[in-house]
């Protein structure tokens, strides 16, 4: 049985996925109270610290907080600026981290949508050794 060359390259061409189905719903836009609990769990992970730490700093209840973070809970902005200030961030910057993230997440969405169901943008495969 014979293969290709060692030294030669081959092209795999890539089946295209489906055509999106225009019957299926949007995907749901992500709401900021998930957002913005995100971000403020991101941020206290990162600084290592209880639930019930930061809670006590921002003068919030710990199972209001973890609610917050969950994005079960809709916050006010004093609440928000609270937590924000309790992890050393200003409101400011958790909002400006929550557009990030905001952004990110619908730029992948966006991506996914224009590739299709395969994820792909290319019509194949190329693999060089």
């Amino acid at each position: 049985m014979t293969g290709p060359a060692p030294d030669r390259a081959r092209v795999i061409p890539l089946r295209p996925g489906p055509p999106p189905d225009p019957a299926a719903p949007a995907p749901r836009e992500p709401l900021l109270r998930d957002l913005v609990g995100d971000v403020l769990r991101s941020e206290r992970l990162a600084q290592e610290r209880t639930l019930k730490d930061v809670a006590d700093a921002a003068r919030i209840s710990m199972p209001y907080l973890s609610e917050v973070e969950r994005g079960r809970k809709e916050a006010s902005s004093e609440v928000l600026a609270a937590a924000a200030q309790a992890l050393g961030l200003g409101l400011g910057d958790l909002l400006t981290r929550a557009h990030g993230e905001l952004v990110r997440v619908t730029a992948r969405r966006a991506l996914t949508t224009t590739r299709g169901a395969s994820g792909s943008a290319h019509d194949g495969l190329c693999l060089a050794a």
